[in-house]
């Protein structure tokens, strides 16, 4: 994009965000950061009617101008799923700006799951550009790998496997994680037990670190961990509280699981297929679990259940305090 025309409107897709990240930025630089709105769609978001508007209204400054739209196709939401997108009405009145377009603007649109054979792609496609970066299941191994080659270490199979474990998909944080492992590295292969070793845990970070501080019936830490996900959450504190709720509820769950299987003299690896985790999260399981009682592991999931009847109207108290409440309850000693 930096050496060619610009077109009248770009629709940005997929699960690839490094390189999402990267055309992105690559279209910011082509403006003057005053010409730049940034707008987002999704749940409380623009409308497709209010888009147009911004991009009919022109600029006092003169010029070329960017209006930048996120979250096309809905916000993260509970249990991380996309909610809030645009709906017909929203797509409708952006391909019939499309028609007559504002000279001198440029729409950049960037959603995660819109297909190219959708009605907004095929409108941006017919007079812009469409860039989609979308990395299937059985293509994010190699995707590791390659992204490892790309900074001159060699990883193999299995290491590209134990990264995902412990890591999750979400592609920025892959990135990171992949950075810093190739920095240790200095050009040096890479294998499974480093990648043990170092990588840090991101999607059950919380969990497992909440479940340590529960186990040692520390109510400090655990209340400090529960305030440190609404601090670095997107999302409001009540929508957090449901997310976090949920995370953890599952969690106890599947420890309590965990503990039944191993108690009845199965291994860990095969409790982990029955449970349908991966064999690093297995493990992770079964070293919380041989340090919870049975009877600690049920009233756990006994008091979240009841979190979970009071964040869905059974209560008048703030979401987040009825979590608050929830973790104080699990982690104090026994009478």
């Amino acid at each position: 994009m930096a050496t060619q025309e610009l077109a009248p409107v770009y629709l940005i897709t997929g699960n690839d965000l490094p390189k999402v990240e990267t055309a992105l930025e690559r279209l910011r630089r082509r403006f003057d950061p005053g010409s730049i709105e940034r707008l987002v769609a999704g749940k409380g978001g623009v409308s497709g009617s209010e888009v147009v508007a911004a991009c009919n209204a022109g600029t006092l400054l003169g010029g070329e101008r960017l209006v930048l739209v996120t979250h096309v196709d809905g916000q993260r939401g509970e249990f991380d799923r996309l909610a809030g997108g645009w709906k017909t009405d929203d797509v409708e009145a952006i391909v019939a700006y499309l028609r007559d377009p504002a000279p001198g603007t440029v729409l950049c649109l960037v959603a995660e799951e819109v297909k190219k054979d959708s009605p907004l792609a095929k409108a941006v496609a017919k007079l812009g550009t469409v860039l989609a970066w979308e990395i299937g299941k059985k293509e994010t191994v190699a995707w590791v790998a390659e992204s490892f080659r790309a900074r001159d270490v060699k990883a193999g199979g299995d290491a590209c496997k134990a990264l995902l474990d412990i890591v999750g998909d979400d592609k920025l944080v892959l990135a990171r994680e992949i950075d810093k492992l190739a920095t240790w590295a200095a050009g040096e292969p890479i294998g499974v037990e480093e990648v043990q070793r170092l990588a840090t845990p991101f999607a059950e970070a919380q969990p497992w670190d909440l479940t340590d501080a529960l186990g040692r019936r520390d109510v400090r830490s655990a209340l400090a961990i529960v305030e440190a996900s609404y601090a670095r959450s997107p999302r409001t504190r009540a929508q957090e509280a449901a997310a976090f709720s949920f995370r953890l509820g599952q969690h106890l769950a599947r420890l309590s699981g965990m503990k039944t299987l191993l108690e009845a003299g199965v291994a860990v690896e095969e409790a982990g297929k029955t449970l349908g985790l991966k064999p690093y999260p297995a493990k992770q399981l079964a070293r919380q679990a041989e340090r919870l009682s049975t009877e600690e592991l049920r009233d756990g999931v006994v008091r979240f259940a009841r979190l979970d009847h009071a964040l869905k109207g059974g209560s008048r108290l703030a979401p987040d305090l009825e979590l608050q409440l929830a973790v104080a309850d699990v982690a104090r000693e026994r009478d």
